[in-house]
């Protein structure tokens, strides 16, 4: 067993020795470069080894060193690069394929959410956009201005507000074919608001309260000899809530929603309301006019002018 131990490990050492014989010759330029390139015996390169390694106080054979020489001659434990091509293009590739590799997935995994980012963050919301506004724009404003049409020719007892509802119609039916949404929606919305206007029941009620005049009166910038007379209302549903309205002033044509807006009336009724008042304090029929459903104006029952303001 021994045996074979010692018999493995003398290869072994020769050939570590044989390689450093030629790397001693590799390094030694006044060896390699001089005596290999000349046409000298090779006996005196093993003369110049044999002197190396007696300084060092190592015993090398000459066996050992004439192998080392002749391996010097071939190449041998020399390390020769292949040549460029594309096997060594393919050998790089694969010796490099954990750096390339890393830097692939990052840019997949980028590449993957900014796409995941465009579809679910741009191009779902825009498809989901542009369905809601076909359905909208075939089948919801279709059916609903339709619809609202129907409905105020069944509560109105107007001719004006189905003939006022008929060209609304008209106009959003064109906005429709013109596939413009918002025209569309400004019709089905004005629909909307006359048929609350024709469902609206309420009264319009003097206003006799403390802190707030009963009437008003003005002198007109146009006729400063003129006197224009002004009861101040308010409607009134049958449950006595008060009703918003839409009132044109027209001191200066502005339009605005208020609860309490001045009426023009005549001298006549201004006076008849401010003799009802001035007996005991209160206006004791304080109706000026009422609004019947079904009806766009009310029906008055003084006599009153063309005319209001929003401010005094």
């Amino acid at each position: 067993m021994a045996s074979d131990t010692a018999s493995t490990r003398a290869p072994l050492d020769e050939l570590m020795m044989a390689m450093d014989v030629v790397d001693t010759l590799r390094h030694d330029e006044r060896i390699a470069l001089k005596e290999l390139g000349s046409d000298d015996r090779d006996a005196a390169m093993i003369q110049r080894l044999r002197e190396i390694y007696t300084s060092q106080g190592i015993e090398v054979s000459d066996r050992i060193l004439r192998e080392g020489v002749e391996n010097l001659k071939q190449n041998r434990f020399v390390y020769s690069p292949p040549a460029a091509g594309f096997q060594r293009t393919l050998a790089l590739i694969y010796v490099t394929r954990m750096r390339w590799t890393k830097a692939i997935a990052i840019l997949l995994i980028l590449a993957v959410g900014a796409a995941l980012a465009w579809h679910f963050l741009v191009a779902a919301p825009r498809e989901r956009a542009a369905e809601a506004l076909r359905i909208e724009l075939t089948q919801t404003l279709p059916t609903e201005i339709a619809a609202t049409v129907r409905r105020i020719g069944e509560v109105s007892e107007e001719t004006a507000a189905r003939e006022q509802a008929a060209t609304l119609a008209t106009s959003g039916q064109a906005a429709l074919a013109a596939n413009d949404a918002t025209a569309a929606r400004k019709a089905l919305a004005d629909l909307k608001a006359l048929e609350a206007r024709l469902l609206q029941v309420f009264d319009i009620r003097i206003v006799s309260r403390p802190g707030t005049p009963t009437g008003v009166t003005r002198i007109p910038e146009a006729n400063t000899s003129a006197r224009n007379y002004y009861l101040l209302v308010e409607a009134v549903t049958p449950d006595g809530q008060v009703v918003p309205q839409e009132v044109t002033s027209e001191e200066d044509g502005a339009r605005k929603t208020v609860t309490i807006w001045g009426q023009r009336v005549p001298q006549s009724t201004f006076d008849a309301v401010r003799r009802d008042k001035e007996e005991d304090g209160i206006v004791s029929n304080p109706v000026l006019g009422s609004k019947a459903r079904g009806k766009l104006q009310p029906e008055w029952q003084a006599r009153v002018e063309t005319g209001a303001i929003t401010q005094w």
